[in-house]
């Protein structure tokens, strides 16, 4: 297996194409990469941002530059000996006109040779979308849109399809005799009955008398083409027969005004296999299985072994070509069983490099029986962050954001409301379903038989209302001890809150549990593990919407702790928690990966790394905000007695900019924009005052008036001018734990990952702000120069780079130096254990100490923390006026001679290390022996 020593992740798009990152592989290798990390590279949409809107997972996107760039591509890779790690979707694609997979089970429904392709329920209770599939894309109700003309028939030579907007739905074979026929007298009066275009207009409409079932196999679909084929060469070789075709959609399109002229496309509509809805309808009735809420992307099937063959043919091609040599499986938790679906993939090819994104929650851990080398890294993301966050200070932190708001705020609390708001708005309609099968079970048992869908419905919400975490894993081999434990304390805490429902919840626990009674039949076991492990899908979704997409923009207390798979009640971590989690990495997931940023984290890493500082001096954050609060009252709109922004939405707001001042004064007037554009995200996500379903504009545009006159640059602007040397101090600390951190990530236990551009200063917002254009000639440009000059002189050149640490030239020095030593002693970090060194002295809280080792090879991190009370502004956490006494002792055995990686420093020691003698030039300090 090829293991990466280092991974740089790019975000593809077709702006920055297959060409565009050829071009940066020589950078690559020079900074210290091994693997490419990609985004989705299959066709997506046209469009598309971000290429997780997949339409067909066998064709590369042509609009990164199709097969022919990928293969260039592929080759630039494989002659620097670059391995890449390709990101898949194996749970959903998108609900569009290019899936032709989507269109072809819309076009013939059960007849369909995809029809098991999606997660679709075929048999719903509801008959109006029984043995149909909802299409919940209009913008407001169907009958509206019906009558003002937006529905139209349409024909191309691929067919009839009835067109909203953009949007496409094929219309199934059998209803062409509908619109052919109409007015059929008028043609055969014009043409003659004996006509050669009529007759074989009449032979048209004999074939689609006899169309055979999907159970023909292709003879349906052979005639469906000649059929096609046919009525295309009518429409384009005789003009008569084509202004015939053309007049009858005219008429079926109906006239705005004349409500009776829609009835035939009304009629037409009701023969299809889908059914066009307002898209609200979608969070309450819904038929098949979304990517948490987004109705335009449909979920995937794939437990089935033949859907799996075939959504991954060219994924398996190109694995065996070598093109691709590890694979990150977005979203593993919407599977039905991906247990299941991980043994799979090593069936096909037992020595490929895997992680999943998985969230982990805390004291969660990933099951020890995946197939896979670990996560994509969030876990060690809240390791690493929760480390700079000083939690001596979390009293007087409360105090200060209680104190701001006016009120207490509860995390948990607030993540119970978010969560059942999620409930009731977005996920109601899975809820009914999974209610339904639930209460078609229930009837065949003589203790459950009376329990009403409302009752079942109740204890469900209850149930995935209290989950702890995103899933369980039971499956046809059972349950996990943890996952046992898991359901019992969901069912305790359901049973507590709603009493009115103890009956159904402790039949539903005997479900969870897989408790079968004696006389069950086999087939009444498969049900029960069928209903659970369909439960399993959802909780998921509303863990991800309820706390990362609303909790977190709510609860403000220190945003940096607000993170994807991080828990912001939690206020930071201990060293000696730290290393527990790496020790516990390098014993059953050395190979996962080590990541401060993705394309999906809140905020950038260099965004946390400043607003960590803020818990080291909350006093000063506290005053700073009564000045700041005081200063901008006059800037708030009163809107239905409520000031805009309100104390939380300030709170936020101050914390942001704080965290993303940009460095360089140029980049300002663009800040400011990039800033507005995130408030209207970040609010609407909160869904306090304003939500994507029901914005309120006035009170949006009442913050964003706000956030420009207390940006705006002028000398009546007392704001900044109150605001900037706070922010400026923050950030100086701000740049001393991102240094640290970065070092952290490359030699700890895992993989690395660099999230592309953040080898420089990273002050990102959310998507898209952080997947914006990177400038690579740049990066390219200080590498080199960077080389050449620390082979010269490295000293005098991280001199220079600390004068001028503001342009981030030090991080990517930092990033370098870590990376190239990573190269040189790969077994090392690969294969190494790890070990806590014991910090002695009156600073050994501010030393974060570790040893790696293998074999005669050893390497030290020394990693400083929490310099607000160590050093003022401007200085350098170095020397012995700095570090006094503060010392680490060596391993048993452990060299006397070291040299610094970072700096080329030699350093004698016996058997302690004294931090005044180590951390002289650099803030960050990698040692290693020399024998």
């Amino acid at each position: 297996m090829r293991i990466p020593a280092a991974t740089y992740r790019i975000q593809f798009n077709p702006a920055f194409d297959f060409n565009a990152t050829k071009l940066i592989v020589p950078y690559l290798v020079e900074l210290g990469i091994s693997d490419l990390y990609a985004s989705p590279i299959f066709q997506a949409r046209n469009g598309s941002t971000h290429g997780y809107d997949v339409v067909d997972p066998n064709q590369i996107n042509l609009e990164l530059g199709g097969s022919n760039k990928f293969e260039e591509l592929s080759q630039a890779i494989q002659k620097h000996n670059l391995g890449f790690l390709q990101d898949i979707v194996p749970n959903h694609m998108a609900f569009n006109r290019q899936n032709h997979v989507l269109m072809d089970v819309l076009e013939n429904g059960s007849n369909s040779q995809y029809k098991d392709y999606f997660d679709i329920n075929w048999e719903h209770r509801y008959e109006d979308i029984r043995g149909r599939v909802l299409a919940p894309f209009l913008g407001k109700f169907c009958g509206d849109c019906l009558e003002s003309g937006e529905l139209q028939l349409q024909y191309e030579q691929q067919g009839l399809t009835i067109n909203y907007y953009d949007l496409k739905f094929p219309i199934r074979i059998e209803s062409y005799t509908n619109v052919l026929s109409y007015n059929l007298g008028q043609l055969r009066h014009k043409l003659g009955r004996n006509h050669p275009s009529f007759v074989k207009l009449l032979g048209v409409l004999y074939a689609l008398k006899y169309i055979p079932s999907g159970e023909e196999g292709m003879e349906r679909y052979d005639q469906i083409a000649f059929i096609k084929g046919m009525l295309w060469e009518l429409w384009t070789e005789n003009p008569d027969v084509k202004d015939f075709i053309a007049e009858n959609i005219c008429i079926f399109n109906g006239t705005p005004g004349k409500p009776e002229s829609f009835n035939l496309l009304e009629n037409l509509l009701s023969e299809q296999f889908f059914r066009l809805s307002y898209w609200k309808v979608g969070n309450e009735e819904l038929n098949y299985r979304r990517f948490f809420t987004v109705n335009d992307l449909i979920s995937v099937r794939m437990e089935d072994e033949g859907v799996f063959n075939l959504n991954h043919a060219l994924i398996f091609q190109l694995i065996k070509e070598q093109k691709i040599t590890g694979l990150r499986i977005d979203h593993i938790d919407g599977l039905f069983d991906p247990f299941q679906y991980l043994q799979r993939l090593r069936e096909k090819d037992n020595d490929i490099y895997i992680v999943v994104e998985k969230i982990l929650e805390q004291h969660e851990e990933l099951p020890i029986n995946w197939a896979v080398q670990g996560t994509t890294g969030y876990d060690f993301l809240t390791h690493v962050n929760g480390v700079f966050c000083q939690q001596s200070t979390q009293d007087k932190f409360d105090i200060v954001y209680k104190r701001f708001l006016g009120m207490p705020l509860s995390y948990q609390e607030l993540i119970d409301e978010k969560k059942r708001l999620i409930i009731s708005k977005h996920l109601m309609g899975d809820i009914d379903n999974l209610a339904n099968l639930l209460k078609r079970f229930s009837m065949r048992y003589r203790y459950a038989s009376d329990f009403t869908s409302y009752a079942l419905k109740g204890a469900l919400v209850e149930i995935m209302a209290v989950f702890p975490i995103y899933r369980t894993y039971v499956n046809q081999d059972g349950m996990s001890r943890s996952d046992r434990e898991c359901i019992k304390e969901v069912i305790a805490k359901a049973k507590e809150n709603t009493p009115i429902f103890l009956n159904e919840l402790f039949f539903i626990e005997k479900f969870l549990l897989l408790e079968f009674d004696e006389h069950f039949t086999d087939e009444e076991k498969d049900q029960w593990r069928y209903f659970v492990m369909r439960l399993q899908q959802f909780t998921g979704p509303l863990m991800a919407k309820g706390v990362e997409d609303t909790g977190m923009y709510v609860y403000n207390r220190l945003l940096s702790l607000n993170e994807v798979g991080s828990n912001p009640d939690k206020f930071g971590i201990s060293i000696e928690e730290f290393h527990t989690f790496n020790q516990h990495r390098v014993a059953y997931w050395p190979h996962g990966m080590n990541a401060t940023a993705t394309h999906d984290t809140k905020r950038g890493e260099d965004v946390r790394a400043r607003l960590n500082v803020l818990s080291e001096i909350p006093g000063e954050w506290d005053s700073n905000l009564k000045k700041w609060q005081e200063i901008n009252g006059g800037y708030k709109e009163c809107i239905d007695d409520l000031n805009v922004p309100d104390a939380n939405d300030e709170y936020f707001f101050y914390q942001t900019i704080i965290g993303s001042f940009p460095f360089d004064e140029s980049e300002y007037p663009t800040f400011v924009e990039r800033v507005e554009q995130y408030i209207i995200k970040a609010i609407r996500e909160a869904k306090v005052h304003t939500a994507w379903l029901k914005p309120d504009t006035n009170y949006e545009d009442a913050f964003i008036k706000f956030a420009s006159s207390v940006m705006k640059k002028s000398n009546k602007n007392g704001f900044l001018s109150a605001f900037r040397p706070f922010q400026q101090k923050v950030q100086f600390y701000g740049i001393f734990n991102s240094l640290s951190q970065t070092l952290l990530k490359i030699i700890s236990p895992g993989v690395p990952d660099i999230y592309q551009g953040t080898e420089l200063w990273d002050l990102s917002l959310v998507d898209p702000d952080n997947r914006r254009p990177v400038d690579f000639d740049k990066r390219i440009g200080i590498i080199k120069d960077i080389k050449k000059r620390n082979a010269k002189d490295s000293l005098s050149l991280i001199d220079e780079l600390l004068k001028t640490k503001e342009d981030g030239r030090i991080k990517l020095f930092l990033t370098y130096r870590a990376l190239q030593t990573r190269q040189k002693y790969l077994e090392l970090f690969q294969r190494g254990d790890y070990q806590k060194l014991a910090v002695m002295g009156s600073l050994k809280e501010h030393i974060v100490a570790f040893a790696r080792n293998w074999g005669d090879t050893m390497a030290i991190a020394i990693i400083p923390r929490f310099l607000t009370s160590l050093i003022k502004p401007g200085e350098y956490p170095f020397g012995e006026q700095v570090w006094h006494e503060t010392r680490i002792a060596l391993p048993p055995g452990a060299s006397s001679v070291w040299y610094d990686a970072i700096t080329g420093d030699k350093i004698l020691v016996e058997d302690t290390i004294w931090i005044r003698d180590v951390l002289k030039h650099f803030p960050v300090a990698l040692l290693i022996n020399q024998l």
